[in-house]
């Protein structure tokens, strides 16, 4: 891939700001026409640069305002153990996101419930039950300060 440059990086920003902007006002933002903003942004697209567009939803409103990190210390971590974790734990919708780590347990995951009682719910019958689970770790989020890489 090509090194990006200021005009790319700039596009990138823009459109992480907002993903809804016309290209026109995208174009005038960065200091392009129309055509070559719309090059640019075809170009970043088919290079994995830009992977998608989405909606920033506010998930308290839709009744999900429970959040809690757990760590995930498994009982083995070889290649096929790591794979069938991963495999499983995609499948589950409450699990936001999940890192593998270079840390004193393997995984993290940002878990996101109605409350506690579905947390729970969550924890003990669904990440638990994952592939090579020895144990976890709760972290309950008591306010979400910065929640968005901007």
């Amino acid at each position: 891939m090509a090194e990006l440059d200021r005009i790319d990086l700039s596009i990138v920003r823009e459109l992480q700001k907002n993903g809804r902007i016309t290209v026109t006002d995208l174009a005038s933002r960065v200091g392009l026409s129309k055509t070559p903003c719309q090059v640019r942004m075809r170009r970043l697209e088919e290079q994995g640069y830009i992977t998608g567009y989405s909606a920033m939803v506010n998930q308290t409103k839709l009744g999900l305002d429970h959040v809690a990190f757990a760590q995930v210390t498994l009982n083995d971590t070889s290649s096929k153990a790591l794979s069938a974790f991963n495999d499983a734990v995609r499948q589950i919708s409450a699990v936001e996101q999940c890192h593998m780590m270079a840390a004193n347990f393997d995984y993290l995951l940002k878990i996101r419930t109605r409350n506690m009682a579905e947390y729970r719910q969550v924890l003990g019958e669904q990440v638990s039950s994952l592939p090579h689970v020895l144990q976890t770790s709760t972290f309950v989020v008591m306010e979400s300060v910065k929640d968005r890489g901007m």
